[in-house]
């Protein structure tokens, strides 16, 4: 078991397992470099092998939020790296950039939602009213767990693991464009394989300390509830009513 048994000084019978940092390090280190791939992968055709700022997107806005989405993934692997290095002094310091990055990550997302449900973009016959719902809900998990990120930014244990489910959230995209007919452009597929990373933290925490964080436990929670409802709610009349209001009225 990769822990380490710590005693108190007042209750020698008192033993609490914490995490051997060797492979607490090389957990979220290879977890960074993995969703590196993903992303990678997924946007491969259309971004990264097109020419990045070349590509054929279809506005500025999606530009700016694709370069803003690739600095977090980097900035993400580097982070989990620098730690892994005990160069956390770096890392504190990479630390308020990535929180002001975030904050601009969840302006940009909306931004980049609402000019696609604007332009009406109807993919693999989907209804872009509903499908507005989804990028929408995943800037709410992404800046809800960035949130909780920063109140926790002294409690390492709890901190990494915000991160890596605001990580998470965000990868249902890039799921979505891998090139594998079972999952392309499905959306309850594509959140169920991006649900494998929570899977892999909610094993880790098991084999490290026999018990799942309570920061993986309850964002966890969320992150599956969102997913869940958010087709259906997106299938709703009232939901339909209020994407038609912002194609109305936000030009």
């Amino acid at each position: 078991m990769a822990t380490i048994a710590a005693t108190s000084s007042t209750d020698q019978k008192s033993v609490r397992r914490i995490p051997d940092l060797r492979y607490e390090h090389l957990f979220f280190t290879s977890m960074s470099v993995l969703m590196l791939l993903t992303v990678f992968f997924g946007f491969a055709r259309t971004y990264y092998l097109a020419g990045i700022f070349h590509a054929p997107l279809p506005s500025l806005i999606i530009h700016i939020h694709g370069a803003a989405f690739t600095s977090w993934i980097l900035l993400f692997v580097t982070q989990t790296s620098l730690v892994a290095a005990d160069r956390t002094d770096i890392h504190r310091k990479l630390g308020i950039a990535g929180f002001l990055l975030a904050c601009a990550m969840v302006i940009l997302g909306v931004m980049a939602a609402t000019d696609n449900l604007l332009r009406a973009h109807d993919v693999a016959g989907r209804d872009p009213k509903m499908f507005y719902i989804v990028p929408l809900t995943d800037m709410l998990l992404f800046g809800t767990f960035i949130y909780f990120a920063f109140r926790n930014r002294m409690k390492p244990a709890a901190h990494k693991r915000y991160i890596f489910l605001a990580t998470t959230a965000l990868l249902v995209a890039a799921i979505a464009r891998l090139p594998f007919a079972f999952s392309q452009r499905k959306n309850p597929v594509d959140g169920a394989l991006s649900d494998i990373f929570l899977l892999a933290l909610v094993a880790y925490d098991l084999w490290s300390t026999r018990k799942i964080h309570r920061a993986t436990l309850w964002s966890g929670f969320f992150l599956i509830f969102i997913q869940q409802v958010r087709i259906p709610i997106g299938k709703t009349a009232a939901w339909h009513a209020f994407a038609t209001w912002v194609q109305t009225h936000v030009r």
